[in-house]
């Protein structure tokens, strides 16, 4: 197959909206590199001091660990729930199946300060029947990291099924096979990738998510975005940008990664 590359002018066009998007990023690099104890450039001398400080300090480790923990429970309930619903959706083709679709997108619609707020309530309401699973808790934070990240897997899932071919589910239905043999053997094989790339999407939401974790936690529950905005916030601790250059350098691996897993396929069929 013929594969039609970009001209000169389009690469170079590309590349300059990519460092005007991509220069910001990369000036927290050498601020995370300044011996001083405010965030500022270095004027001479290089230090690793604020990367040790992440080591050394129980905070960071804490904070880290807990975003990892509540991400990885958001990713797993979130990807479950949006999988199930999409293939509800798509197998059964209901008769208010767009109205049931824009239901559940609420959440992507609906102003981030309202969602926090009306969760705030919520977790709060549970917290008097629960401490474990109401406000200031892991179980609380995943709660409403859950409702906020569903609908962008639920995207993501349809987006996948909608590349299917429908008559293969047609074909196993009639050759006899039971839904749970289509769903397990035949439609989740076809559509693994886009789950799995609504699985990755939803933790890196959650990774990252600040302004309603604002809301629903005080002092027990501090994840990595909540103790980052807490040291700008108190003393612009220069340990913010160390911290900052760690997660780019994830991320940019975990993105070259998953370009790498989406073109082999393209390559094997050539």
């Amino acid at each position: 197959m013929r594969i039609q590359r970009p001209g000169p002018v389009a690469v170079v066009l590309a590349l300059l909206v990519g460092a005007f998007l991509l220069l910001p990023l990369l000036a927290v690099v050498p601020i995370s590199f300044t011996p001083g104890r405010m965030l500022a450039l270095p004027r001479g001398t290089l230090s690793l001091t604020h990367y040790r400080t992440l080591i050394d300090n129980p905070d960071w480790l804490n904070a880290i660990l807990l975003s990892a923990r509540i991400g990885l429970l958001t990713s797993l309930v979130s990807t479950v729930l949006a999988t199930s619903f999409a293939l509800g959706i798509w197998m059964l083709q209901p008769r208010f199946a767009q109205a049931l679709v824009g239901f559940v997108l609420l959440p992507m619609i609906v102003p981030p300060v309202v969602s926090a707020m009306t969760l705030y309530f919520l977790l709060t309401g549970m917290s008097q029947f629960s401490q474990a699973v109401g406000f200031d808790s892991v179980v609380g934070v995943t709660l409403a990291h859950v409702v906020m990240t569903v609908p962008f897997a639920v995207v993501m899932v349809l987006v996948a099924l909608a590349q299917l071919d429908r008559r293969i589910d047609l074909a196993a239905r009639g050759l006899g096979a039971t839904v749970t043999q289509r769903i397990f053997r035949i439609i989740l094989p076809n559509i693994a990738f886009g789950v799995a790339t609504a699985a990755l999407l939803v933790f890196v939401l959650s990774w990252e998510e600040i302004g309603v974790t604002l809301f629903i936690t005080s002092v027990d529950a501090i994840t990595l975005p909540r103790l980052m905005w807490m040291g700008l916030r108190d003393n612009v601790d220069p340990a913010i940008a160390a911290i900052s250059v760690v997660l780019i350098v994830i991320t940019t691996l975990v993105l070259v990664t998953r370009m790498a897993l989406q073109r082999r396929p393209e390559f094997e069929e050539e």
